[in-house]
């Protein structure tokens, strides 16, 4: 039977997204095709190195955690085929189901009742010049459009990004984050205000709650 490469299962708060502070069960899968400058979770870049589970396996952890959020995420949890029916039953279980994908991989296949987080690279992140616009063909209402931002350079390219595709605003939410330790949040709030742009100013909770370099939390 194939099986998944998981990095890590855990609970903690939800640091991110609009379920920011919010009870969560964490998937984390191994492998990741890109390799982000401000990455926090390098330890999940090799697919090698992850504990092989099968679907039923991970599901039942889920369920046994007793709670109704979950996140699947990475690494980059699309490059797996079995995170595909892992979603659809943890979706039959009647459970609020959270993908986070680095947006460098088409996610048309992703079920339905998923909400897909989807980042898209700066050039701070090193990964800009992927195809970071995969997805915007299949956009959904219930999709969130995520930005990591480490500083000016990067806040002017996604606001270009934003005026150049209007069919972004058709998202549930478009989410701005200070990259930690890169850029102040303050001054990411304040560029927000005086441009009025219409987006979600978010910090990375979980960051300022354990620290940058905490695992599973």
């Amino acid at each position: 039977m194939e099986t998944l490469s998981v990095s890590e299962l855990f609970v903690s708060i939800q640091g991110e997204s609009l379920a920011a502070g919010r009870l969560c069960a964490f998937v984390r899968l191994a492998g990741c095709n890109l390799r982000c400058a401000y990455c926090d979770t390098d330890y999940a870049w090799d697919a090698g190195a992850g504990r092989a589970m099968d679907v039923d396996e991970v599901a039942a952890w889920v369920s046994r955690s007793g709670v109704p959020l979950v996140e699947i995420t990475g690494g980059e949890p699309l490059l797996q085929p079995r995170v595909y029916p892992l979603m659809e039953t943890l979706i039959g279980y009647g459970l609020e189901v959270l993908l986070e994908t680095n947006g460098h991989v088409d996610a048309r296949g992703v079920p339905e009742g998923v909400t897909r987080i989807i980042d898209v690279k700066t050039p701070g992140s090193g990964m800009a010049d992927g195809d970071f616009l995969v997805n915007l063909p299949s956009l959904r209402a219930n999709d969130q459009i995520k930005f990591v931002l480490t500083g000016r350079k990067d806040y002017d390219w996604a606001k270009r990004v934003l005026g150049v595709h209007p069919e972004l605003a058709r998202v549930a939410a478009i989410l701005f984050s200070p990259a930690f330790g890169a850029l102040p949040p303050r001054d990411l709030a304040e560029w927000i205000i005086a441009d009025r742009l219409p987006v979600r100013f978010q910090l990375q909770l979980h960051k300022y709650v354990w620290g940058p370099q905490a695992r599973g939390v």
